[in-house]
C-alpha cells in the first residue's frame, strides 16, 4: 500500500487499476479528526458529507483533470513537444485511479446505476449509455497511458493523440453533467432519508477501504500539483476578456 501510494506521488508509473493514493485524515477546527462516532444509544451518526455531494466533489476532481486535457491539447496543436508527456501520464493516472476504478466502478456502477434501473424514473433511460461511456472512457485512458510512456508524444500519432484528448473531454463534459443534474438527484429521492444516509457512511467506508484514509484529500493535493508543473494554478489566468463595447 505504501508503494503503490508513493507511486502516485512521484508519478512513477502505476502498475495495474487498483493502486492507491495517499491518504490523509479530514480534519474538523480544532485538529479533531472527523471520524464517525457512535452516540451512546449505539447509532451511528450520518457522514459530514452526504453521497451526492460525495460524488459531486469527486466529479470536481475529474473536471480539473479534463481541464488539464483541454488545456494540453490546446497547446499540443500549435506545438506538439510543449507539453511534457509525463503530465499528461499523471493525470491519466488519477483519473484511472480516482475516477474509472473507484469513482464508477465501487460506486456508480456497483450502487446507482442498478438503482435506477430497478424502478421506473426519469434517469433510468440513461443508465445503458452512461454505462458505455465509462467503457470507452477506460479504453481511451489505455491509449493515453500507452502514448505518454515515453519521453515524447509520437509525432506520427499526434493528431490522433489530441482528437482522443478532445473527444473524451466532450464527453465527460455532457456525462458528469447529466449525473449531477438528474441522475444523482433522482436515486436519492429512490432512498429512504435513513437509507441514504447509511449509503453516505457506506461510500464513506469503500473510500477508506480503497485508498487508506481519504483518497479525495489526496487526489486534490495531486491534481493540484499537476496544474501546477503546467502552470495551470492560477485561477484568474482563467478569467474572460471585457466583451466588445458596444457602438
Amino acid at each position: 500500500m505504501d508503494s503503490t501510494r508513493r507511486q502516485l506521488l512521484t508519478g512513477i508509473p502505476l502498475i495495474g487499476a487498483g493502486a492507491l493514493l495517499v491518504g490523509c485524515r479530514r480534519s474538523e477546527p480544532g485538529g479533531a479528526s472527523n471520524e464517525r462516532q457512535s452516540s451512546g444509544e449505539g447509532t451511528q451518526e450520518p457522514p459530514d458529507v452526504t453521497a451526492t455531494e460525495d460524488l459531486m466533489r469527486e466529479h470536481g476532481i475529474l473536471r480539473r483533470a479534463l481541464l488539464v486535457y483541454k488545456e494540453c491539447a490546446s497547446r499540443m496543436r500549435q506545438d506538439l513537444a510543449s507539453v511534457p508527456p509525463d503530465a499528461l501520464e499523471k493525470t491519466a493516472q488519477l483519473f484511472r485511479v480516482f475516477g474509472e476504478e473507484y469513482h464508477e466502478k465501487k460506486l456508480e456502477e456497483t450502487h446507482i446505476f442498478p438503482a435506477l434501473k430497478k424502478t421506473p424514473n426519469p434517469a433510468a433511460v440513461y443508465v445503458d449509455v452512461l454505462t458505455a461511456q465509462h467503457t470507452r472512457g477506460r479504453e481511451i485512458t489505455d491509449y493515453i497511458l500507452a502514448q505518454t510512456a515515453g519521453d515524447k508524444i509520437p509525432v506520427n500519432s499526434g493528431e490522433d493523440f489530441i482528437n482522443a484528448l478532445e473527444s473524451f473531454v466532450r464527453m465527460y463534459e455532457h456525462h458528469a453533467t447529466v449525473e449531477d443534474t438528474l441522475v444523482f438527484p433522482v436515486w436519492k429521492k429512490l432512498l429512504s432519508a435513513e437509507a441514504f444516509d447509511d449509503l453516505g457512511a457506506q461510500f464513506e467506508e469503500i473510500e477508506q477501504e480503497q485508498f487508506g484514509e481519504d483518497g479525495f484529500e489526496a487526489a486534490l493535493r495531486r491534481m493540484a500539483e499537476i496544474e501546477e508543473s503546467l502552470s495551470l494554478a492560477n485561477l484568474g489566468m482563467f478569467t474572460a476578456p471585457e466583451p466588445p463595447k458596444r457602438r
